[in-house]
Formats: C-alpha cells, sequence, structure tokens
C-alpha cells in the first residue's frame, strides 16, 4: 500500500503545483491589471485549496501510516535531527506543507471576505504567493518527477 499512496502523494504535487501558479499569477495579475473578480478566479483558489487538502490527506496517511522514513524518524525524533532526509521528511517538509495548506486556505477566505476587486486579488496573491513560496521551499525534489518511473 505505500508505493501506492506515495506514488499519488506525488502525482498529486504537480496537479497542486500548477494550480498553485495559476492561482498566484492570477491573483497578480488581477491585483496590477485592475480587473474584477469573477467566479473563475474563485474556483481557481477553490480547485487550488482541494488539491492542497487532497495532499495533506495523502501526506498525513503518508506520515502516520505507511512510510518506513518517517516511522524511522518519530521513533528517535533527537537522533533524527542529525540525518538530513529523516529531518525532512520528520520535520521540514511536513511543516513546509501544512503552512502552504493554511496560506492556501487563508488566500479564498481571504478574498471571499473582502468587498472589493482589488483588496480580493491583492489577499489571494498574497496568500497564494505565500503558499506557492512553502511548496517550493518544502517539496521533496530528490523524488522522481514521475513516480513509478523512477
Amino acid at each position: 500500500m505505500y508505493p501506492i499512496v506515495l506514488g499519488l502523494h506525488n502525482l498529486v504535487r504537480w496537479v497542486a503545483l500548477v494550480l498553485a501558479i495559476v492561482a498566484t499569477v492570477g491573483a497578480f495579475s488581477g491585483w496590477f491589471g485592475k480587473r474584477q473578480w469573477s467566479e473563475r478566479d474563485r474556483k481557481i483558489g477553490s480547485f487550488f485549496g482541494m488539491a492542497m487538502d487532497i495532499q495533506l490527506l495523502l501526506g498525513l496517511i503518508l506520515y502516520f501510516v505507511y512510510s518506513p522514513i518517517t516511522r524511522q524518524a518519530l521513533s528517535n525524533f533527537g537522533a533524527a535531527m542529525g540525518v538530513g532526509d529523516l529531518r525532512f521528511f520528520g520535520l521540514e517538509h511536513a511543516l513546509y506543507m501544512i503552512l502552504a495548506v493554511v496560506s492556501a486556505h487563508l488566500g479564498s477566505a481571504l478574498a471571499r471576505r473582502a468587498a472589493e476587486s482589488k483588496a480580493k486579488y491583492q489577499r489571494a496573491a498574497i496568500f497564494f504567493g505565500l503558499s506557492l513560496l512553502l511548496m517550493l521551499l518544502g517539496m521533496p525534489w530528490m523524488r522522481p518527477f514521475i513516480p513509478f518511473l523512477g
């Protein structure tokens, strides 16, 4: 089961990353292009949030149930902090990605609550941009780009 969940987590990361880029670029272009907020903008933010939620769910299943890496890290957390891969998957990756999920949802929620289009785009741009940055920092670039082939 571990290879299946890991493969899904690996595939969905690309969907989440593409949606993060589309949402962030759209929010910045709306903010600086002085466009009116549209239903399309709302939906892109929602789909981005959903992809992040799926990633979080798959990640939590890996973290607490299937991953031998995190199992080893959690068995002796102090010692794991001295080993790069264990520290990355046991702490750094999880922290960056949880913060990225929170930022994605804040971007959507705060944009929804704003009254004017400029404020909607500005809030979405800031929080979607932060989420994208956190994703890029916390993504395991050492994993194969296409699961099952690497």
